[in-house]
């Protein structure tokens, strides 16, 4: 079991050096772990989660492993990101390399690739994977952009995760985001 342990402690920490999409801090409150990030154009690979909860990553898995155009292997990155609407997913994403500027189209129809940014209001936390913290952590953020005027939400909370499977669930990095802009009536 110390070897085991040992093999997840490994996978867990190699897992911050997977390529995460550049964001610039344009607000943030007293609590570090809430604050209004604006997201650089990035492109994604996207899919509907119509068949269930582990459909979406099978797909988007399936295109980062050679099946597209090229039969090219791509990077994973983090974080891997859910639309949530209610506690249900309805989407994922993943978000491509930066460097991969021209990514090779699907082979899988059920894959779209997207571009954009985003300006995103994000609570991070640390743990499980469950719904429930998921909604618990969203329900914080919510409160936090009720409370204040400055920015008002424009889309579905995002549910995203930035760790392998095999890491230890206490250690996990996790956000909510939700979609947001500035409030010209504040």
């Amino acid at each position: 079991t110390t070897v085991l342990t040992l093999c997840v402690l490994i996978t867990s920490w190699s897992a911050t050096a997977i390529e995460e999409p550049e964001y610039t801090v344009v607000h943030s409150w007293d609590d570090e772990s809430i604050e209004i990030r604006d997201y650089e154009s990035r492109i994604l690979a996207f899919t509907d989660m119509s068949e269930g909860s582990n459909s979406g990553f099978r797909v988007l898995a399936g295109y980062i492993f050679g099946g597209n155009e090229r039969q090219q292997e791509i990077a994973m990155t983090a974080p891997v990101a859910q639309t949530m609407v209610g506690s249900q997913a309805q989407d994922m994403a993943f978000f491509l390399p930066k460097a991969l500027a021209n990514p090779p189209q699907p082979k899988n129809k059920d894959i779209s690739l997207i571009a954009g940014e985003m300006i995103v209001a994000v609570l991070r936390y640390r743990g499980g994977w469950s719904v429930k913290k998921f909604e618990n952590a969203k329900l914080e953020l919510q409160r936090k952009l009720s409370n204040q005027k400055e920015w008002r939400v424009v889309g579905d909370p995002i549910w995203a995760r930035y760790n392998s499977p095999f890491s230890v669930p206490a250690f996990r990095t996790n956000e909510v985001m939700i979609p947001v802009e500035k409030n010209h009536e504040s």
